[in-house]
């Protein structure tokens, strides 16, 4: 709800996903909206209708946004403020229910508590704890609440959701007595190309890199800044696709003194098909990201068959096999030996065989019935 209208992040993808899946499952469904002044509680038929306003960024994000706010409240069977909660749901909600959480958000003591009384089955899918693991990549005040949302969900959760085996062991490694658990890879959805919706002016034409994500310490493009700027004015072209984030002044001052007409560019807000039509005549993706929970923008490159250079982690090992390049980030020169020689290849000679990446169908039919 709160980036309807906007480009997708991981974590939306993930919801959006299981939305759709569940709406097309036998099983009703209803769906709980924090709002601003309390609850929004909306059954299948509401859930249906509100299904459209997350389907791709819309050129008028603010518009977009206030109508799928509106959507929800008219769809709504039912709207509470925070201590009406628990008597709504027990009005509303069918006897024996599941409470199904993946987004990492509204993990609160209240509606935590509130499934517990009404004993509803509670499941939530944890998709990293970096916050705890690498503190120094997150927003000022945000590790904390992070902190206590995990004791939270290992305190009242029947089960839990990993997206990988490395962000079990992580996540168990920060709770006394870990609740059931399932490992189940997120599946991955590759987008039709659209190059018509590329824009104008990225150095494209010749032999260039796309790195993907946000623009935020952990995922490192100082380290690719520090590349470029070593290979020098013959480097490739490289893409920079992702909005910025936060704790990176450095990196967006250095941006910011990018020259317009060099290899270097920085594009937000792209659609997926221009993404994916960007990664398919690139040389390369790059990811020198220092953590990851499962690291999407990778497995969609791969799948493309497009080469893919990565930081050498052990859930990329877990997720994408022997298909990467694996490079440590510690070893400079090892990235610009692999990116001279993929850009001496060019796009097409590039191309390998695509990985088969884990599906949907196989990730909820190993999820939901244990949910």
């Amino acid at each position: 709800m709160r980036r309807s209208g906007k480009v997708l992040t991981g974590v939306d993808r993930v919801e959006l996903a299981y939305l759709t899946a569940l709406l097309q499952d036998a099983v009703p469904v209803f769906g709980l909206i924090r709002s601003k002044i309390g609850y929004i509680l909306l059954d299948q038929a509401g859930l249906a209708e509100l299904r459209p306003y997350f389907s791709a960024p819309n050129a008028s994000a603010d518009t977009h946004h206030r109508d799928t706010w509106r959507c929800a409240r008219r769809c709504s069977i039912g709207r509470v403020p925070p201590v009406l909660l628990k008597p709504m749901l027990g009005r509303k909600m069918p006897a024996g229910f599941a409470y199904l959480n993946v987004g990492h958000s509204n993990l609160t003591e209240r509606v935590l508590r509130t499934m517990r009384a009404l004993d509803a089955r509670i499941t939530v899918l944890i998709h990293d704890v970096i916050p705890l693991d690498f503190p120094e990549f997150q927003r000022a005040g945000t590790v904390q609440p992070f902190a206590q949302m995990i004791a939270r969900v290992g305190a009242y959760a029947d089960l839990m959701i990993y997206n990988s085996q490395d962000t079990k062991m992580r996540t168990e490694a920060h709770l006394p007595v870990p609740p059931q658990a399932i490992v189940s890879h997120l599946g991955t959805d590759v987008a039709a190309p659209a190059p018509d919706d590329i824009p104008a002016g990225l150095p494209i034409k010749a032999p260039f890199f796309v790195s993907i994500g946000t623009i935020e310490p952990r995922k490192n493009h100082a380290f690719l800044l520090d590349i470029w700027a070593e290979m020098g004015p013959d480097a490739p072209g490289l893409i920079l696709a992702g909005g910025r984030g936060w704790n990176n002044e450095a990196v967006f001052a250095r941006l910011d003194a990018l020259q317009s007409d060099g290899p270097v560019r920085e594009v937000a807000g792209l659609s997926d098909g221009a993404l994916a039509a960007l990664v398919e005549r690139s040389a390369g993706v790059l990811f020198p990201t220092h953590a990851e929970g499962f690291g999407l923008p990778a497995t969609e490159a791969a799948a493309r068959g497009v080469p893919v250079i990565v930081n050498d982690l052990p859930v990329m090992r877990e997720i994408l096999g022997d298909i990467p390049i694996y490079a440590s980030v510690s070893d400079r020169y090892l990235w610009i030996n692999k990116i001279k020689e993929l850009a001496s290849r060019g796009p097409d000679a590039s191309k390998q065989q695509p990985f088969v990446p884990p599906k949907w169908d196989a990730h909820f039919k190993t999820v939901l019935r244990l949910t």
